[in-house]
């Protein structure tokens, strides 16, 4: 899995991605509602045009019928069909058949219904009780100048983008209120970690450097046995305690960059680990060249080699392995661990995350990595099988 591009999980960064998902949702249901609205609303508007024209045209049938009643009365003096410059106009018989026609598009005719409107003209429909002419049909046509039509968009834009505004912002509210619990819980969580971290920093220090001062080599070997597995429990809550404050405290300490030796580092930290390991029976064995150097706060790239460390001892099998590799522009970190699967790999670098919950620990390690990573632009790579281990490759422009 190539991670270079992996984030630091942090609060806000899923707070706002569980703002933008909420209100997507909530967008579209509101979009959903106001093309019902629309639809709705476009087709009362069209039907209450209608009814408006049908006064109009129930006028111009009449005209027309009367017409047709003198033609059929008077044939031999007129034989002339009555047109009016207002309307068009046409007949059918019983069988639906065109006797005569004014027509712009005769042939679209839908003589089953009474009044529509089809393009930019209104058709409307009368039956005759009587057949002047053999006429059962009577179709009136005029244009429709499409008024209606623009109007009624321009209320929809005008009313309809006024209410998808107040729509997005009352989901914009709704979604902080619902928010407002989670945020509350995290900044008490905040507030316990960052009180329990200043606690922590006095009794560990004082644990460590009285460990230190003890010559353990003159102890009876049980009592020496008593002293290391204090000074491992120590160290461990050390580990845990660096961890935190670089969550609790990093963006408050500017970094101090310099030129680091990352060799003398890495064998410190490898070094400082090693009784760790020891507790489980773990082996580490460094292959590091000297002179590697590398621009970058030495805190910070301790705390990312710690983590690497600690987690390959964590995660590893008792009696198991730890292979430490330096290189100019990569450091390797492999174990003969428990391993991962694809789906464990593509989460490994979220805070709180953790797929054995018997190793102990927060879930913080490989994010803190992460987070270093990002800042100085380091490319990690890991590659894991299942029940064979893991390896970690930090790279950088060496």
């Amino acid at each position: 899995m190539s991670a270079s591009n992996a984030t630091a999980t942090s609060i806000s960064h899923s707070e706002r991605r569980t703002l933008l998902r909420f209100l997507g949702l909530y967008a579209f249901l509101a979009l959903l509602i106001l093309i019902l609205g629309s639809t709705i609303y476009y087709t009362l508007q069209k039907d209450l045009m209608l009814q408006t024209k049908r006064l109009e045209l129930e006028e111009h049938s009449k005209e027309l019928i009367d017409g047709l009643k003198l033609l059929h009365i008077y044939f031999d003096r007129y034989r002339t069909y009555p047109r009016n410059p207002l309307y068009r106009s046409a007949i059918y018989d019983a069988d639906k058949v065109r006797i005569f026609s004014t027509l712009k598009h005769p042939e679209s005719v839908q003589l089953d219904k009474v009044i529509y409107t089809t393009g930019h003209v209104i058709h409307y429909i009368h039956v005759l009780d009587s057949y002047y002419l053999g006429a059962k049909y009577v179709v009136v046509e005029i244009d429709d100048d499409g008024e209606w039509f623009l109007q009624t968009w321009k209320n929809l834009l005008l009313y309809g983008g006024a209410m998808l505004t107040l729509f997005l912002l009352a989901g914009l509210a709704l979604v902080r209120l619902f928010l407002a619990p989670m945020r509350n819980a995290i900044r008490l969580l905040d507030h316990f970690i960052k009180d329990t971290t200043h606690e922590l920093n006095t009794p560990v220090n004082a644990i460590l450097s009285n460990i230190e001062m003890i010559d353990t080599q003159n102890l009876e070997p049980k009592l020496r046995k008593k002293i290391k597995r204090i000074e491992i429990a120590a160290r461990t809550i050390s580990n845990i305690y660096q961890d935190l404050t670089y969550l609790v405290l990093n963006h408050k300490i500017a970094s101090q960059n310099r030129e680091v030796d990352l060799s003398r580092l890495v064998q410190e930290r490898a070094d400082y680990f090693k009784i760790l390991a020891e507790s489980k029976k773990i082996e580490i064995e460094t292959d590091i060249q000297p002179g590697v150097k590398l621009w970058i706060d030495e805190g910070k790239m301790a705390r990312l080699i710690d983590n690497l460390l600690s987690n390959a001892i964590k995660y590893n099998r008792r009696g198991g392995e730890i292979f430490v590799r330096l290189r100019p522009g990569e450091l390797l970190v492999q174990d003969t661990g428990s391993g991962m699967d694809e789906k464990q790999i593509k989460e490994v670098f979220k805070r709180y995350k953790r797929f054995d919950t018997s190793a102990g620990g927060f879930g913080i390690g490989l994010n803190i990595v992460a987070m270093i990573a990002k800042e100085y632009g380091l490319h990690i790579d890991i590659h894991s099988k299942k029940g064979k281990g893991s390896e970690v490759f930090i790279q950088w422009n060496g």
